[in-house]
């Protein structure tokens, strides 16, 4: 049996102003303080002799390995993302970046902000535009009916406020 899995596409190359700070924030953190600190630690692991037994030499590579994959994820993912700060012609109806307040058939009311897919958090109530939820709602004004499969079968909400931050 083979161990090869596809890669997993990318998704949609769309950021907030917010997210691409969060994740520059991020790759300045793993290069200039954590890489450099990990790096002091595996040469002094190092100094002490035979690496094939030392755990904390051993243990200070593979965080080199973790922290270098992660920088050179997030340089080349930062270079492909389109940060989209302007707000859209039409404030009207739900595009990327917008926050949505919805209401279910049983008159709870959610607010979600549509983000990239690098940014989402469900804790936070940031839901990705790759999501059926998300995709669901692009370009439907204030009022609408939107109907989405679920895991538990289909859900009906109603858009009652479009805000743009």
């Amino acid at each position: 049996m083979s161990r090869y899995r596809p890669p997993r596409t990318a998704g949609t190359p769309l950021i907030t102003p917010e997210g691409e700070a969060r994740l520059r924030a991020e790759l300045h953190e793993l290069w200039h303080v954590r890489r450099p600190k990990v790096t002091q630690a595996v040469s002094e692991a190092a100094a002490q002799g035979d690496r094939s037994e030392n755990a904390e030499y051993t243990y200070g590579k593979k965080m080199l390995r973790e922290i270098d994959s992660r920088v050179r994820f997030l340089t080349k993912r930062l270079e492909s993302l389109k940060v989209v700060s302007e707000r859209p012609s039409d404030p009207g109806k739900v595009y990327f970046g917008a926050w949505v307040s919805l209401e279910d058939e049983d008159g709870e009311v959610a607010r979600y902000r549509i983000v990239g897919p690098d940014e989402f958090d469900l804790k936070q109530n940031l839901i990705s535009i790759d999501s059926p939820l998300a995709r669901a709602l692009v370009g439907k004004a204030l009022d609408a009916e939107v109907r989405v499969g679920t895991p538990t079968g289909e859900k009906t909400w109603y858009v009652v406020e479009i805000d743009y931050p």
